[in-house]
């Protein structure tokens, strides 16, 4: 006893939960009975135990909402059923050993089952087992079977569908990634239910089967070996055995069959996932008051035909009429108190609210009917993958995360037409036509190809739509041929970079902050909200972005804004000595690696009138006429620069690059404007062009 308390209070065994020990011990007694001799008092616990577990699987099946709430049915199938077939084993022993002695040499409970079924006549004790045998066997488990497999098959099938529905609402943003996640889990394991149950429902017929067998090898062993081993005469032979056998299939049997019954429930439910099986029959048998008056009626009639057992049907007549009668008091009652509701009480439903309002989506794409498979994952849409890719890639190059782009169809565009929105308001739009070619014309192409002659929608290039039999021929003669995909996904991303300023808000800003303080969190904590406000900083990133310089080295523009943060916390002093201390990447971004800087600068006496009128920071103190001729002279300066093939880049003094950088954004949109501290120490300035020389 101590060895054994000693084992008990292992470290091991403290360990583990119970739980974890209960399937272990259950296989170990499974086994134990088939080889261990078992007394009969043992038989009757352990027969016991068997039908209070059938009845407690099948409780849990009534009350169970939905068939995964039991996912673990189909092992409870299995082992219950090796612990009947161990039974049978443990009981067949103990009947063909001491069956000779009596009625309870398996013990009372086979015993008292037996004489339950005979009543005192072998006959009829054989043909109710044989009754029992047909219910389960054929009705129940049969059934059973057949509603698993086909459930199998159906769920199976249905899963590409159930997949293509829940990426549907996570693209529309009806669910999140988590509870996609959770909802393709759910299918997966759905699938794997139906299947176990698909083959487990074999373990209930195979039981049924062996339940006929034990009980013909009790009976006819049974009554073999009484009469040549024991001397025992035919009748008392087989008065015994034919009862201890009838008495251990039965103890066997009903448990098989409450068994069957909890696994025709699990996958014979169909209904709401709110209600378990008693209040969804509840509801729907006695729903309508119509259904049970009609039933009364009917009962009424046939009590009252002569030789008729009245007493009875017009019992069940009264019964089913009143349930009628209460049934419909109980709606009319309803009916009115909704009648009597408020006014005020039923129009709410229908009133506004908060919900109603919905905010509008920062980067949007509408695409004409046409272009949905471009955009539809179902079909593997290859502009979603593009897109995908471009955020990745703006991110790596611009140095944050831009929004997601919500994409929805727009039957009021032109079929191939689509539209690029920022925060609801278009920035760009174009047309594409799914299933052709684009063919560019980078400059230099003087012949033409088939097609129908457009323009580049992102760069406004001169382009054919080409059939893709084309594509050689049009390569062939300098033409850059692009798909209609990455066609729609380029002029995105130029519509990104050009409005990347607008895409930085302050949820991004703080999210980069939170991405940057991982690394480096005592600068960041320093800064924010330190020194600077989180709205200042955002807007010297946008002035940043809207002036075409990345924000990618977010250390340097950290620390600069640490070191001027405490003397000035006006946005466009800190973005101009954010710049300065960006110049050798600006400058890079612009030149390259060479170290001589071929620029546009202003002509001296136009430099000089520009730092007199804009001297208060402002440009309404410029004439009109000479605001037209530096931006006119800004362009063709601008297309000069770009036709020598140089960056088109305006080398200004440090106070006017502010005020003409504004001034010359939209005349020159592609011109940078740049400071002298913002010119690296270790290059060197030429000038290329004048601009001003001739005004």
């Amino acid at each position: 006893m101590n060895n054994l308390a000693a084992a008990l209070n292992h470290p091991f065994l403290r360990q583990v939960p119970w739980q974890a020990l209960a399937v272990p011990i259950l296989v170990f007694m499974v086994l134990a009975m088939m080889i261990l001799p078992l007394p009969p008092f043992l038989l009757d616990l352990l027969f016991t135990f068997n039908i209070a577990v059938a009845l407690v699987v099948m409780m849990v099946a009534v009350y169970t909402k939905k068939p995964l709430e039991f996912a673990a049915f189909p092992v409870v199938l299995l082992l219950t059923t090796l612990m009947r077939l161990s039974l049978n084993v443990a009981s067949t022993r103990a009947v063909l050993m001491d069956g000779h002695t009596g009625p309870a040499a398996a013990g009372h409970v086979i015993e008292s089952f037996g004489h339950f079924v005979i009543g005192g006549n072998i006959a009829v004790g054989l043909i109710v087992f044989s009754i029992l045998v047909v219910i389960n066997f054929v009705v129940v488990t049969k059934g059973a079977g057949r509603i698993a497999e086909v459930a199998a098959r159906f769920t199976l099938d249905a899963m590409p569908g159930k997949q293509m529905a829940i990426d549907a609402d996570l693209n529309a943003g009806i669910i999140n990634d988590a509870e996609a996640r959770r909802r393709r889990t759910e299918i997966a394991q759905e699938a794997e239910f139906y299947g176990a149950m698909d083959g487990a429902s074999k373990y209930v017929r195979g039981d049924a089967v062996a339940g006929i067998l034990i009980l013909f090898i009790n009976l006819i062993g049974g009554v073999a070996i009484g009469t040549i081993w024991h001397g025992m005469g035919m009748a008392d032979a087989a008065n015994n055995y034919v009862l201890l056998s009838i008495g251990d299939g039965l103890v066997a049997m009903i448990p098989g069959l409450v068994i069957s019954i909890a696994a025709g429930l699990i996958v014979s439910r169909v209904g709401k996932e709110d209600q378990d099986l008693g209040a969804q029959m509840a509801g729907q048998l006695f729903k309508a008051p119509r259904v049970l008056g009609i039933t009364s009626a009917i009962l009424g009639v046939l009590g009252v035909i002569p030789g008729m057992p009245w007493f009875v049907f017009l019992l069940f007549a009264a019964i089913a009429g009143y349930a009628a009668w209460w049934l419909a008091q109980r709606a009319r009652r309803e009916q009115a108190q909704a009648i009597a509701q408020p006014a005020a009480e039923v129009l709410p439903a229908n009133e506004a609210s908060w919900d109603d309002v919905q905010p509008v989506d920062v980067l949007g794409l509408e695409v004409g009917y046409r272009l949905i498979p471009l955009v539809d994952k179902s079909q593997d849409g290859e502009l979603l993958k593009r897109i995908k890719a471009l955020r990745k890639k703006f991110a790596q190059e611009i140095g944050f995360l831009p929004p997601p782009v919500h994409i929805r169809d727009n039957l009021d565009l032109k079929p191939s037409g689509y539209r690029v929105l920022l925060k609801g308001v278009a920035i760009g739009e174009g047309e594409a036509f799914n299933g052709m070619l684009l063919a560019i014309n980078p400059g230099g192409v003087t012949q033409t190809v088939p097609g129908t002659a457009t323009r580049d929608p992102a760069f406004g290039l001169p382009a054919i739509w080409i059939d893709p039999g084309t594509r050689d021929a049009a390569q062939v003669l300098g033409y850059t041929v692009v798909d209609c995909a990455t066609v729609v996904a380029t002029h995105i991303n130029h519509l990104l970079l050009s409005h990347a300023g607008q895409l930085l808000g302050r949820q991004e800003t703080q999210a980069l902050l939170d991405h940057v303080g991982k690394s480096m969190p005592k600068l960041v904590d320093d800064l924010v909200p330190k020194l600077i406000p989180l709205a200042t900083l955002q807007r010297v990133l946008a002035n940043l972005l809207d002036e075409g310089v990345h924000i990618r080295d977010l250390r340097t523009i950290v620390e600069t804004l640490a070191d001027f943060g405490a003397r000035t916390t006006d946005p466009n002093e800190l973005t101009a000595h954010v710049r300065a201390a960006l110049r050798a990447t600006i400058a890079q971004s612009l030149f390259g690696t060479t170290k001589e800087l071929a620029v546009i600068a202003l002509d001296p006496e136009l430099e000089k009138v520009l730092a007199q009128s804009l001297g208060g920071g402002g440009d309404t103190a410029i004439e009109p006429g000479l605001v037209d001729l530096i931006q006119r002279g800004a362009a063709a300066a601008a297309q000069r620069q770009e036709d020598m093939g140089l960056a088109p880049s305006l080398l200004v003094p440090d106070k006017l690059r502010v005020p003409l950088a504004r001034l010359l954004k939209r005349a020159a949109p592609r011109l940078r404007v740049i400071g002298h501290a913002e010119v690296p120490e270790t290059s060197t300035i030429r000038v290329a062009t004048v601009l001003g020389g001739a005004a």
